[in-house]
């Protein structure tokens, strides 16, 4: 759900530490140069003992970390006898990857300051979450992370607000803003997917949103709508499908989109695993991606770089909301006790090889505009 009256999710800009965390390159940026695991790079960099890597593989790694001026930083010396430690209590972890993406992004930003990261999940419970809780401060953490699954508005347990040490809320917020919060900009995500195809020349456009009761799917669908108010396209509610996040959804939808009268010439995919159905259809068709039909999708989930061709996405920030909560609850700024704005951190589009310019359909053939 969008949280202030402004029409989009701006980027951060200027010279804040939140930028930094945007910006900033990490583990993942190697690994994905060097062509190899985030886990190979961190065996390399950290030089794990009893494990053998190959040394064409060390030399891609360091060579990926010199192009990118990756600098590694391990954990600094623990000051005094006790255990620094930060406590992330999530609503549930097993069942998506984004929670440890976020969990890797605190861990990074922490050990710069030698913090443990611990990890908790309470999946909500009445009973449990509060045990939990009080479990969390009779440890005597120095700051709490309390974070959801889905993006979306909490009541902060009570226990939080008198805990005594900062709190941060991550991919969540509050209605009273007690607490500083950070979430994705989905609406700016929305909009940055349709840009890059209205700046590839497209005007037919459509869009296979998420399940409308998530706020991710909500404002994904309003950044679309205004980026075509931007270029100056008018809404065409025929072109917009409900989905539900997975792939066969969007490979039914797709089809019926694709039978339309005057069908679309490009499809903006709520999620990458949507995206997945979508290609299916489309090529059983036997229209080709992009000569015929783009394809954008959301979330850069590993199969987006394995799809042919490979899919053009948005990224959702869960490693830089991960560094943010930390640097926030580390400079102090976390005890206050005015009302915080939402923080929304840019998603970045990742273009790969599924947009080009579109086709017009001529005499039961396609020719490039």
């Amino acid at each position: 759900m969008n949280t202030d009256d402004s029409n989009a999710d701006p980027p951060q800009r200027g010279g804040s530490k939140r930028t930094r965390a945007v910006k900033r390159v990490t583990m993942t940026d190697v690994a994905q140069l060097a062509g190899v695991s985030q886990s190979t790079v961190s065996v390399v960099l950290n030089g794990t003992a009893g494990i053998k890597i190959a040394r064409e593989t060390h030399e891609r790694v360091a060579e990926a970390v010199r192009t990118l001026n990756y600098r590694h930083q391990k954990s600094l010396p623990r000051r005094g006898t006790g255990i620094r430690q930060i406590a992330m209590i999530f609503d549930q972890i097993a069942t998506s990857p984004e929670p440890v993406v976020s969990i890797d992004g605190a861990r990074e930003e922490a050990w710069n300051t030698g913090h443990v990261v611990s990890a908790y999940q309470t999946y909500n419970d009445p009973e449990m979450e509060p045990r939990t809780i009080d479990l969390v401060l009779r440890n005597r953490v120095d700051a709490i992370i309390y974070a959801t699954v889905m993006t979306r508005q909490v009541v902060v347990p009570e226990p939080l607000y008198n805990a005594g040490i900062p709190v941060v809320l991550l991919n969540c917020f509050s209605a009273d803003r007690h607490f500083p919060s950070v979430v994705p900009g989905e609406v700016a995500g929305g909009m940055s997917a349709t840009k890059a195809l209205t700046d590839a020349g497209h005007r037919r456009i459509a869009h296979i949103t998420g399940e409308m009761w998530m706020d991710a799917a909500r404002d994904r669908l309003r950044g679309y709508r205004e980026a075509l108010a931007q270029a100056d396209i008018p809404y065409a509610p025929e072109l917009v499908h409900e989905g539900n996040w997975q792939p066969s959804a969007a490979y039914e939808h797709t089809k019926a989109l694709l039978q339309l009268p005057d069908p679309p010439t490009a499809i903006f995919c709520a999620n990458d695993r949507m995206a997945v159905g979508c290609y299916e259809a489309v090529k059983e068709i036997g229209l080709r991606i992009p000569e015929d039909i783009s394809v954008v999708g959301y979330d850069d989930e590993e199969v987006a770089r394995h799809l042919s061709p490979r899919l053009t996405t948005i990224v959702l920030p869960h490693r830089a909301m991960g560094r943010w909560a930390v640097e926030k609850l580390l400079d102090g700024a976390a005890l206050g006790h005015e009302k915080y704005h939402v923080v929304k951190l840019e998603c970045p589009l990742i273009e790969r090889s599924s947009v080009a310019p579109p086709r017009l359909v001529t005499a039961g053939r396609r020719r490039r505009v």
